[in-house]
């Protein structure tokens, strides 16, 4: 007999619920601007180290110990440049986005953070810093929890209701936040492409999962070289989504980098992309903190409707 494994492989199934979209959309599309320049690992900031890769250099050939100049320039050219530059795609076509934001990063830049409040971007807190949380113990990863709420509501006089880690959470994260209180989802998760309840402690949580397919970060893994390429790759993913949303709508997760992205032959691919949505009636472009307020309200949680799977007997 073998233990129940802790893993849901199940999920939904052949017949997922229809989340019943605004405007009947057949996809909704989420766009999220990662905003981690400023907070990334620096001898600044006392790690000892700099970020080690970008699109631009994939591994630094800094010796280990030392100052990366170079990677910081890198990533400063996001918050000086290719912040405004979305910003700007955005904005010309009239279309919110979610700010994954590292509360340290937007602390630092002020004008960007009335930006966002102006455009109504929505706020998702990705961590206090731009730093892997299961490397984190259990009584550090509170403190940032603590901290970068704290942060947030100072920059942006409101407190973020959804969370992200970098690239994934420890074993203590969902607990960690349950017990903090106040969020009202996360997105720690790869797994579906419809959100879902799971059960934290006894408790409901909603889950709104993340996508790293159709993410500007494969440009610096190679697998994209030109605008072309994610173009085509974006309106892959949506065009199969928009045929299967006919019956079965579902969600689209967009992740952007301000340095990835924000270089005019980049952008160039996600303006393209932009105006090719725009073009289809059934969509429903919005922020991360809409989609978890739609499911919540039209599948508000039932004893039952967790998504706990206990594979094995």
């Amino acid at each position: 007999m073998s233990d129940p494994l802790a893993r849901d492989l199940i999920g939904y199934g052949e017949h997922p619920p229809h989340p019943q979209w605004p405007g009947n959309a057949r996809v909704a599309v989420n766009f999220v601007m990662n905003y981690e320049e400023g907070s990334e690992n620096s001898f600044l900031d006392g790690d000892g180290r700099s970020e080690g890769s970008s699109a631009e250099a994939l591994q630094s050939p800094v010796p280990k110990g030392e100052r990366d100049l170079a990677m910081e320039g890198m990533f400063e050219f996001g918050s000086r440049v290719g912040f405004w530059r979305i910003m700007r795609l955005f904005e010309k076509r009239n279309i919110n986005m979610t700010i994954f934001a590292c509360a340290l990063a937007l602390e630092r830049h002020p004008p960007a953070a009335a930006a966002i409040k102006e455009a109504g971007h929505d706020i998702c807190c990705h961590g206090w810093r731009w730093i892997e949380h299961f490397k984190l113990t259990r009584e550090q990863e509170r403190e940032h929890i603590q901290l970068a709420i704290q942060s947030l509501q100072k920059t942006m006089g409101e407190r973020p209701y959804g969370w992200y880690c970098r690239y994934g959470p420890s074993v203590n994260t969902r607990a960690l936040l349950m017990e903090e209180g106040g969020f009202l989802y996360d997105s720690d998760c790869y797994n579906d492409e419809l959100p879902y309840w799971v059960l934290q402690d006894g408790e409901p949580r909603l889950v709104v999962p993340y996508s790293l397919v159709t993410n500007d970060s494969k440009f610096n893994r190679g697998m994209f070289a030109t605008a072309d390429d994610y173009f085509t790759f974006l309106r892959d993913q949506f065009d199969m989504l928009y045929e299967e949303g006919e019956t079965q709508p579902k969600m689209m997760s967009c992740g952007l980098h301000m340095r990835t992205i924000g270089h005019p032959a980049r952008a160039i691919g996600l303006a393209r992309f932009l105006d090719y949505i725009q073009s289809h009636d059934r969509v429903w472009i919005a922020r991360r903190i809409d989609i978890a307020e739609h499911w919540r309200k039209t599948f508000p949680y039932k004893p039952g409707m967790e998504q706990i799977a206990k594979v094995g007997s």
